[in-house]
């Protein structure tokens, strides 16, 4: 059972220490896709650990789960793991992370459930602000005008993407600002940040007492709007992109000394107007193979016992 137990333990460690790790890099305002990239493979070493624990652990309970494991493996193999010595734990250990992983997808599927609910809702909400003429085909544009005394800019995924814009906006964004926001919303569509919000949100809701899942949803929720800034800056400009994020929401209450809600507005607009330097195109590529290999770090745990016992 020492396999399973490292692997458990290696998970563990890896979810307690890893928010304050990452806490601690300097790098992640200037790279926010290098820092979604290695929250996503923190997070996939943490699932990784757990996976492999349950497989070994079911493989020392059941014999029918041991075959399908090893089916193929030489003896020497299946010697090396000492299967037989792990006792009457390994089952309950196994039914225990099993259950987590049920309950993983059921909280999964339950956020994409909820996603499309609210989808389904934009869309009627969509159709009674903005019905369908005689012949005209239903979802069939992208981009949908809607009348509004509110600036609003918003992308709905889905099987039918669609770009919703206010009359509100169009006034109020000036020139190349409007192409700023479009860049924005097309950022997020384009890099799926949909699904990363999907799967964090899954694990934070399912297992709200591991903290890496709960920094995880919240990393997410943060820095998939810096990238999304980034991608339209890079295109219209540092300066265009922060001037569009203020006329879109400076009727909110985000700004000011008496700023009624904490959703990172302000600061992102200050990172657009007082930009650091970004890291040289080496480091970014050193950061990005390093923190590839932290899902590797468990399979090598797994399966240093059997290549051992085939040298």
């Amino acid at each position: 059972m020492m396999v399973s137990l490292a692997l458990l333990l290696l998970g563990l460690l890896t979810a307690v220490t890893a928010p304050r790790l990452l806490a601690a890099t300097d790098w992640r305002e200037r790279e926010p896709v290098v820092a979604l990239w290695m929250w996503q493979c923190v997070v996939g070493a943490v699932l990784l650990c757990f996976a492999l624990a349950m497989t070994f652990s079911a493989a020392a309970a059941w014999q029918l789960v041991r075959g399908h494991v090893f089916a193929s493996a030489p003896h020497g193999v299946v010697e090396a793991y000492a299967l037989g010595a792990y006792g009457p734990w390994s089952a309950v250990l196994a039914v225990v992370l099993a259950g987590c992983g049920a309950w993983t997808g059921a909280m999964l599927t339950r956020e994409i459930h909820r996603a499309r609910v609210r989808r389904r809702q934009h869309r009627a909400e969509l159709l009674v602000r903005a019905p369908a003429l005689p012949g005209e085909n239903p979802g069939g544009d992208r981009l949908v005008v809607l009348e509004g005394e509110r600036p609003d800019v918003r992308w709905l995924p889905g099987p039918k993407p669609r770009l919703v814009i206010t009359t509100a906006a169009l006034r109020r964004l000036k020139g190349r600002q409007l192409d700023a926001v479009v860049a924005h919303e097309q950022g997020h569509a384009r890099a799926r940040h949909d699904w990363l919000l999907h799967c964090a949100g899954a694990l934070a809701g399912g297992f709200p007492q591991i903290p890496v899942f709960a920094v995880f949803r919240d990393e997410m929720h943060r820095l998939v709007e810096l990238a999304a800034d980034d991608m339209a800056s890079k295109r219209f400009g540092r300066l265009t992109t922060a001037l569009a994020l203020v006329e879109l929401n400076e009727d909110r209450g985000v700004f000011g000394p008496c700023a009624t809600s904490d959703n990172g507005l302000p600061q992102r607009v200050n990172r657009l107007l007082a930009p650091v330097p970004r890291l040289s195109p080496a480091r970014r590529l050193r950061l990005t193979a390093a923190w590839a290999l932290v899902p590797v770090v468990p399979l090598v745990v797994a399966f240093v016992p059997g290549l051992s016992a085939l040298e």
